[in-house]
């Protein structure tokens, strides 16, 4: 009898132990889920507040912009029919023209690029997880989308026989939300698809050869169109974002021109 008493005291202790080691667990599994739910609430607001700090920001910079030009409206040169004028757009002048089409009241954007067809060179692109949730910010995340573009969640480490995982810190995010790889042409291409339907965006084939300079103001280009013919274009901003062959680069780090309507990136 006295065995069997021991032997009940313990399984009660042990039931005992088992209760506490699984509510234990509970408060932590609770505890997980409250602070991840909240560090995740609280990095959406940031996102959310950026965001929106910087379209006002975008929209301020526009507002400034065209104002000057209709204190100027007199002057030779000052166009109110287009508000920005795009040189050869790559992933950076794309996403610009997007923002500016969609988020700025009243703003019409013209882009020059020297070719439209899809470009064809040996470049691959990866897209950050941070570059894929700016892309869901602008509502252009399907351009990831249908070119084969494959997703990455870390990177493997190699060296002396021995390797390495590291992973991107994506635990409290969407399972979209992931880095991509894919082809640079088909993006491109994609991007360029998502801007030809807007109405404010005018997008033309042809190759700017210079600026047009007044009084040490960028106030547009001159530009040959696909048919050779040789044109001007003016507009309150002028962007220029052709690339590393830039044939605009000399005259754009000339320090005699103080530029505020050249924006250059």
């Amino acid at each position: 009898m006295g065995k069997r008493g021991g032997g009940g005291g313990g399984g009660v202790v042990g039931l005992w132990s088992n209760l506490v080691i699984w509510f234990c667990w509970f408060l932590k599994m609770i505890y997980s889920y409250v602070v991840g739910g909240i560090m995740a609430s609280l990095f959406g607001l940031v996102v959310l507040y950026n965001s929106r700090k910087k379209r006002k920001e975008m929209g301020d910079l526009m507002g400034r912009v065209r104002n000057e030009c209709l204190k100027n409206s007199g002057h030779e040169g000052c166009s109110q029919e287009i508000t920005a004028i795009i040189v050869g757009p790559g992933v950076s002048g794309l996403l610009l023209l997007t923002l500016l089409a969609r988020l700025v009241d009243g703003c019409r954007v013209h882009v020059i690029e020297r070719d439209l067809s899809e470009p064809d060179r040996i470049v691959g692109e990866q897209l950050q997880p941070g570059g894929y949730l700016k892309l869901v910010d602008l509502r252009l995340d399907d351009c990831v989308k249908e070119i084969d573009a494959q997703k990455a969640f870390g990177y493997a480490l190699y060296k002396d026989g021995k390797h390495n995982q590291l992973s991107y810190p994506l635990e409290h995010f969407h399972p979209d939300v992931a880095g991509r790889g894919f082809h640079y042409g088909r993006f491109i291409q994609r991007l360029r698809e998502k801007a030809t339907p807007l109405s404010n965006v005018r997008l033309e084939q042809g190759t700017v050869t210079s600026l047009i300079e007044q009084d040490g103001t960028i106030k547009g280009v001159l530009h040959k169109n696909k048919a050779g013919e040789e044109l001007t274009a003016y507009a309150l901003l002028t962007i220029v974002c052709d690339g590393c062959f830039s044939n605009l680069r000399q005259s754009l780090c000339n320090p005699k021109w103080l530029c505020p309507h050249l924006l250059l990136v």
